[in-house]
């Protein structure tokens, strides 16, 4: 096996290493987990709840309906306060004032323009509730009456939240404290919750802000390795990622003290994160327990100081929600206007993020420009060959000077056919003396693997390209080709197992792979000619289950890889004989022609 083909087959499975490699280990989480505090905790009903660090008193509980509780009779079983902005639908339970109703009205089950939007809040009880709370706990000593889970706020009459109509609700506990909610909401998905307590009692009052998010049931994950899904928060100034398979048999929750930052729950597409106030000290959990068979998840933070309230005078503390689709730009504005720590990390970047990133700000900036997220895959392929063509030029130039070799390597072969040693001494030698290099074939591939997975992450993950179109049958992206060879492309009404899902757009990176390959001669050992024809074929297999949009990018790439190749082996005064080196690769045609 001559020099350049061992390169480009080391190129070859040094990519399929990292590909599979890279997707495993990604696994990981990127932080340690957090350490569990020397707090104790306080078991109700429901949940573990945290006692609060320094002042007592702990966060209230939800105790689950029947699991069998239909959504829509959970939301009529109580008084609602309805909301509604051009991004997001639904309504705050007025019972706790618990924000657990919320569809985003921007984004679909699937790409049927008709199908359902998608539901991201639901009631405590229903089947996989998701839902948010704000409110006070009493502190030490304290013993007036607070509102809580059970507590059922009063709304103005007819009221709708909306961005531009701020609600309050009020409640009076008959002791001389009135507590206000003042709650507005924006069109990026966030809830600002104002808490106002006026004390018109003889004496004063201590209680300790609080906000929590809880998951009831364990929620089915994308099952990819290369982005994260479940617990996580930005806390103490790093990011913390928690698997909901890590938490199961937990006994205490997982605490740590930070002032600023956030915490919550992440799926592919969504999340949900409740926000302190970025100068308040609190105490963040992430905790699990089981009710009745049922998972309990939540995050939550509780404040490291009691708020107190002096008679006749007033107090008050903001959090904030943020409950809906991960989008750059939102969760950017909101990091920025805000000033929460790390909460651009709620995307998850991964560890390329130095490029992980500009390249999505470059697909988003064309896209913007040309309107279709496909063009722009095939625009930002071609500024990324421009960007490596010095060194693709230095390496396709090192291998067009191998051709021109290829005499005196053969005659090598022959004056030492039993000396390995001295014909890879003599070969090194020529490579030395005509200054070429023959690692230099895999440059170009080796450069562009970062890439190649950034841009798998990014089609992947991020929402943008969620059920973005291409053309023809290709209506999203993001998922794998829809035909499939195995049913001549819909003509058999049968659906092929998920590995035989080979498509027309993985067909065309394998034909592009091959033809690619082509521009080399034929090894003349048949071992090596078979690997090299059934290679393309295994990448088919491989890709057929990725997301389109990458199958894209990889046979465009490798149609400008063909042309740039074929202008530099030209410019190099080496013969281009592609259609010979196909022929030549057919076995049926060569035995056409050894019979004639």
């Amino acid at each position: 096996m001559n020099f350049e083909n061992k390169n480009f087959i080391a190129a070859i499975l040094l990519s399929m290493a990292i590909i599979f490699g890279w997707q495993y280990f990604y696994a990981g989480p990127l932080q340690k987990k957090l350490t569990a505090g020397t707090e104790t905790a306080q078991t109700q009903q429901g949940t573990t709840a945290p006692s609060a660090p320094a002042a007592g008193g702990a966060i209230p509980n939800i105790t689950p309906e029947a699991l069998a509780a239909d959504r829509a009779a959970a939301l009529a079983a109580s008084p609602r306060l309805p909301f509604k902005t051009d991004s997001v639908e639904g309504s705050i339970n007025l019972k706790g004032a618990m924000i657990d109703d919320l569809h985003l009205l921007r984004y679909r089950e699937t790409i049927d323009p008709k199908s359902p939007t998608i539901t991201f809040l639901s009631p405590s009880g229903t089947p996989g509730a998701l839902f948010a709370e704000q409110g006070v706990v009493p502190a030490t000593g304290t013993t007036a009456k607070l509102p809580d889970t059970t507590t059922v706020w009063t709304a103005p009459a007819g009221a709708v939240l909306s961005e531009n109509n701020p609600v309050t609700l009020t409640w009076d506990n008959g002791a001389g404290l009135k507590f206000s909610r003042k709650i507005q909401i924006s069109d990026e998905y966030l809830f600002t919750v104002e808490q106002i307590v006026e004390n018109t009692s003889q004496a004063p009052v201590a209680m300790i802000p609080y906000a929590r998010i809880q998951r009831q049931d364990t929620p089915t994950v994308s099952g990819y390795w290369v982005f994260f899904e479940g617990m996580l928060g930005w806390i103490d100034g790093s990011l913390h990622e928690i698997h909901y398979k890590d938490v199961n048999g937990q006994t205490e929750p997982d605490r740590r003290e930070t002032t600023g930052g956030w915490v919550g729950f992440t799926d592919k597409y969504w999340a949900a994160a409740v926000i302190p106030d970025q100068a308040t000290p609190v105490t963040a959990s992430f905790i699990h327990t089981k009710l009745d068979n049922r998972d309990l998840y939540q995050t939550d933070y509780l404040a490291k100081d009691a708020m107190v309230v002096q008679p006749g005078q007033s107090a008050s503390t903001t959090g904030r929600l943020f409950a809906g689709a991960k989008v750059v730009s939102t969760i950017n504005a909101i990091e920025r206007l805000y000033q929460v720590q790390g909460f651009s990390y709620i995307i998850d970047w991964g560890w390329f993020y130095f490029l992980t990133k500009p390249l999505f700000y470059l697909l988003a900036w064309l896209k913007s420009i040309v309107g279709n997220f496909g063009i722009a895959i095939l625009l930002a392929t071609v500024l990324v060959k421009a960007a490596v063509f010095p060194l693709a030029n230095k390496s396709y130039a090192s291998m067009s000077k191998m051709k021109k070799l290829q005499p005196e390597m053969e005659r090598l072969k022959k004056e030492y056919p039993e000396d390995k040693m001295k014909q890879q001494q003599e070969m090194m030698a020529l490579y030395k003396r005509e200054k070429v290099s023959p690692l230099s074939g895999c440059l170009p591939v080796v450069v562009q693997i970062p890439i190649f997975f950034s841009l798998y992450k990014v089609i992947l993950t991020s929402i943008e390209l969620r059920h973005a179109p291409f053309f023809g049958w290709i209506h999203d992206l993001s998922a794998p080709d829809p035909t499939s060879l195995f049913n001549l492309f819909g003509l058999i009404p049968w659906t092929p197992p998920h590995m035989l899902m080979i498509g027309v757009w993985p067909m065309i990176m394998g034909f592009t792979m091959w033809l690619q390959m082509r521009l080399n001669p034929a090894p003349p050992d048949p071992v090596q000619a078979s690997l090299f024809n059934w290679m393309p074929v295994m990448f088919t297999f491989m890709l057929g289950s990725f997301p389109v949009g990458l199958v894209i990018y990889w046979a465009w790439s490798n149609t400008l890889s063909v042309l740039q190749q074929s202008f530099i082996m030209k410019r190099n005064g080496v013969d281009v004989n592609l259609l010979g080196n196909v022929k030549n690769s057919l076995p049926f045609l060569n035995k056409k022609k050894a019979a004639s």
